[in-house]
């Protein structure tokens, strides 16, 4: 399932069109925790030029409307690091 929803979160931020993105499933560390009954653990990466000019609120934002339907149930935490293109020199992992 996770795999799945996965998938389902970056074909939504892809269309985005970001420079990098990464998206690890972080559930299996949460396992035992109230809330891994309610739904997926997340970390998303990502160097994005819609984010040029956007305060982290506003990028945060952006990401939880393109994620929308997914939240409430299926994804429980999003943690997010969000760069424009030039804020970020050291490649992802």
């Amino acid at each position: 399932m996770a795999k799945d929803l996965a998938s389902q979160i970056r074909a939504r931020l892809l269309e985005l069109e970001p420079l990098e993105l990464q998206i690890e499933d972080q559930s299996a560390a949460h396992v035992g925790h109230a809330g891994a009954l309610a739904g997926a653990h997340f970390r998303v990466r990502m160097v994005c030029a819609a984010f040029d000019g956007l305060s982290r609120l506003e990028r945060h934002r952006l990401i939880y409307q393109r994620l929308a339907p997914l939240m409430g149930g299926r994804i429980h935490a999003l943690a997010m690091s969000l760069y424009a293109p030039g804020e970020v020199t050291a490649p992802m992992r």
